[in-house]
């Protein structure tokens, strides 16, 4: 298994990327209804800030992930937990694919293990939605430290969030426990 990381192309993924933020297991993306234009248009948007970055987690040759980046130095999520310096923000989605079935433990590790590898992190921030128990289960399996629960109140999302972090260590070490 090998998984790899390559910048999102706001034109080449728009349909890709749509077809996954509108399923319904990604009500908690909040982008259920956008249209491929739109979502190019995030994407677009995305892709012109310096401080957010969008890639596709690509597991064997074939898309089946997306990780964006932000500075929550920069980002108005950061005003809701305490930031530290070096703090690099998460936001995951993972495709319905039956490739990365019993896998997702080792997509995860290569992410966090790219956004480890980012100049200046330290820490890594993850926000999921609260009322998303899967994720908040696997973060909890993989050793994030749990952070507050907040009501989040931003331009683009309203949700409870569960903050989590992640050491750089900690990502490196996931890293090494699932090479690939």
């Amino acid at each position: 298994m090998t998984v790899t990381l390559r910048r999102v192309d706001p034109d080449a993924d728009a349909a890709l990327l749509t077809g996954w933020v509108t399923e319904e297991r990604a009500v908690f993306w909040g982008m259920a209804e956008l249209s491929e234009e739109d979502v190019r248009a995030v994407y677009t948007y995305i892709d012109e800030q310096e401080h957010l970055a969008a890639y596709l987690l690509v597991l064997d040759g074939e898309p089946i992930g997306l990780l964006q980046t932000y500075d929550p130095e920069v980002d108005e999520i950061g005003e809701w937990y305490d930031r530290a310096p070096g703090d690099v923000g998460i936001h995951l989605l993972l495709a319905s694919d039956e490739r990365r079935a019993g896998r997702t433990p080792e997509v995860l590790a290569a992410g966090f293990a790219f956004v480890a590898h980012l100049p200046g992190c330290r820490r890594l921030v993850l926000e999921p939605d609260a009322r998303n128990v899967a994720s908040v289960a696997l973060l909890e399996r993989l050793g994030a430290e749990r952070g507050p629960l907040v009501d989040l109140r931003t331009s683009i999302a309203e949700k409870p969030a569960q903050f989590f972090f992640l050491s750089r260590e900690r990502a490196l070490e996931l890293a090494g426990a699932f090479p690939g």
